[in-house]
């Protein structure tokens, strides 16, 4: 009779796995149960933080930041960082308003097409330095970061783009709602689903997080790893290209300093959501619910009247404590890992630990012949 048994390295993996997913989990809840403690206390102590105004506002301020909060988690778990989204928005929308404006026989799709296309080319420019050319993302993007910005004043020459020269039909993508939701919201939560389905269910998004957990052995497992770092940095450009255009529709004022320092805002979403700046785990789903914390947080401090000094303080500390928790649970889940190794049976159990007398048998069997015809 056969007797099938399952291979400790497929249980160490599928163990392992389970425990990252178990670990991301509590860090998604423990922001769903962060938000729900903020609005009951802030509402408690002023009702009017709870109005459908309100909590409108603090979806329409964090929508922008969520969906780039979306594409910086697809390179931020691949152990990179892009620095110059905040440029990428700034260049895409300055260029839709400006077309808009010039050109007002455009169609409004058209335009969203085009800024998307932009953005994918920035992304296009980063993946290739950090992909191909081998630069560390960190110099990388901090140069795009000036390079793009430096083009969109180029372009501006000291131009502004005002709601006036724009037509109704696009100001109103910034404002319309769908049964009480803020369409930028929904469109946030569309690519989020988009996203995070394709991150959990198509192998490239598993590759992602093998390259981010080990880049050297994701290369001899024969994944494509500067393809897809490439892909990765396009799809975060082309999501920034269409913040872009969400900020032009919603703002409707448009100049070459949009979205300054805006960059900041979404890695501190993405890490306070739970994605890991060392790469390899974390969701966009975290990120995303990182992102309307911050909004949230900031809404409170306002409504509160706390000091704009004291919000930027507590949103470093927030960020600072953040990285601390996830450092600490990377050991934790390392140390777990470990044990779980340690307590599983060695490969070939029982039938290993006779693998030495049958070596100790064959080789007295292949030196017999040996022997014999020394002794003639």
């Amino acid at each position: 009779m056969t007797v099938t048994a399952t291979r400790p390295e497929t249980v160490r993996r599928n163990s392992g796995r389970r425990l990252v997913d178990r670990v991301a989990r509590v860090r998604e809840l423990g922001i769903v149960v962060a938000l729900g403690a903020l609005f009951g206390v802030t509402g408690a102590v002023n009702p009017g933080f709870l109005t459908y105004a309100s909590l409108r506002d603090i979806l329409l301020n964090s929508a922008i930041v969520a969906l780039l909060a979306v594409g910086q988690t697809l390179v931020v778990i691949t152990r990179n960082v892009d620095l110059s989204v905040s440029s990428v928005v700034g260049l895409s929308a300055f260029g839709g308003a400006l077309i808009l404006a010039d050109h007002p026989g455009v169609p409004v799709p058209i335009v969203i097409a085009g800024c998307v296309l932009l953005g994918a080319a920035c992304g296009a420019v980063n993946g290739l330095l950090v992909g191909a050319a081998k630069v560390p993302a960190l110099v990388a993007t901090l140069g795009t970061l000036y390079a793009f910005r430096g083009i969109d004043y180029a372009w501006a020459g000291g131009r502004q783009v005002n709601a006036a020269d724009m037509p109704e039909g696009f100001l109103s993508l910034g404002t319309r709602s769908v049964l009480g939701i803020p369409l930028p919201a929904l469109v946030a939560l569309a690519v989020l689903l988009v996203v995070g389905w394709m991150l959990r269910n198509l192998r490239a998004g598993r590759e992602l997080y093998a390259i981010g957990s080990n880049p050297e052995a994701a290369v001899l497992a024969g994944i494509r790893v500067r393809r897809r770092i490439v892909a990765a940095f396009v799809a975060n450009g082309a999501l920034a290209g269409l913040a872009g255009v969400m900020w032009a529709a919603r703002f409707g004022t448009v100049d070459a300093t949009v979205a300054t320092g805006k960059e900041l805002d979404v890695i501190a979403a993405v890490v306070v959501g739970g994605v890991a700046i060392f790469g390899g785990s974390g969701t966009v789903y975290g990120a995303a619910l990182g992102a309307l914390l911050l909004a949230s947080i900031t809404s409170a401090l306002a409504v509160l009247r706390v000091d704009a000094l004291a919000q930027t303080a507590i949103n470093g500390a927030l960020l600072i404590a953040a990285i601390v928790l996830d450092r600490v649970l990377a050991l934790r889940v390392a140390a777990a890992l470990r044990r779980r190794a340690r307590e599983l049976p060695s490969p070939g159990g029982a039938a290993g630990a006779q693998r030495p007398e049958r070596g100790k048998a064959a080789a007295a069997k292949a030196t017999e012949p040996a022997s014999r015809s020394e002794a003639k």
